[in-house]
């Protein structure tokens, strides 16, 4: 709750409001949470501007103080390998092997992944043109693996009566995989193939783009791929490269172990 000394509220300035704030911060509550009440209030003292006359509204200008950024939850190399090699030759284990192979192999967008039509795919290239945020078109290549998986699942809908069409991705009706199936069928895959982490699309995107930049360390090629619009967007991947890079030190250099 807003709890301010000035009284009544036309008395009220960016002063009182900046003090509020501090206090909550100082109680625990996130940068997030802080933006989301500084939101409510403002909108409160522009109804108050609008209907009643407030001369000013003291939230404006006034904000809230950052939060810290989540890392990106990627899993280990041998989590997404185990993870993508699903077992089987129905249509769903072809269907779900080529799918995730895709979006641990080219980083994709879980809508873009929806979205995937078979003319976006380039067989001889080997690689996948995709439109993400902004409606920007990128061109992402893909892996030997998951143009295999992708090859062995293209085989599989010609084969049966009344599943070919555009849409790469689609259930046994034909009908083209919404975001929501995806979720569920990745999230099944990582409980049945006993993976701890939570597992999720865009779980494989974050793994793509920490594996690549720890092997290359080509941070603007990896922009490209991921399709950001600002470098600053991508750099979250270097902590983690660093923290991998931290825990081999802190378990290789004898005088970084800790004593027991």
């Amino acid at each position: 709750m807003l709890k301010l000394e000035a009284s009544p509220l036309d008395q009220v300035s960016d002063h009182d409001i900046r003090r509020a704030v501090s206090a909550l911060r100082a109680r625990g509550l996130s940068g997030r949470t802080l933006a989301r009440m500084l939101s409510a209030w403002r909108g409160f003292f522009a109804f108050l501007a609008r209907d009643y006359g407030l001369a000013l509204n003291p939230c404006q200008g006034v904000r809230a103080p950052r939060s810290e950024k989540r890392l990106p939850n990627a899993l280990t190399a041998d989590d997404a390998q185990r993870l993508v090699e699903v077992e089987g030759s129905d249509f769903l284990s072809i269907r779900d092997r080529a799918l995730l192979e895709l979006l641990y192999s080219s980083g994709l967008r879980l809508a873009e992944l929806v979205g995937l039509d078979w003319s976006m795919l380039d067989w001889g290239d080997c690689t996948v043109r995709v439109t993400g945020k902004g409606a920007k078109t990128r061109i992402v290549p893909v892996g030997r693996k998951a143009m295999e998986a992708l090859r062995a699942w293209r085989r599989c809908t010609e084969s049966i009566s009344g599943i070919g069409g555009e849409a790469v991705f689609v259930n046994q009706k034909g009908r083209r995989l919404s975001a929501r199936t995806v979720q569920m069928r990745v999230r099944r895959t990582g409980v049945m193939r006993g993976i701890a982490a939570r597992v999720h699309p865009h779980a494989l995107r974050h793994s793509f783009a920490s594996h690549v930049l720890q092997s290359s360390g080509d941070l603007r090629a990896v922009q490209e791929m991921l399709g950001h619009a600002s470098i600053s967007t991508t750099q979250v991947y270097t902590h983690l490269d660093f923290q991998h890079l931290a825990k081999v030190y802190d378990a290789a250099h004898p005088r970084a172990r800790k004593k027991a």
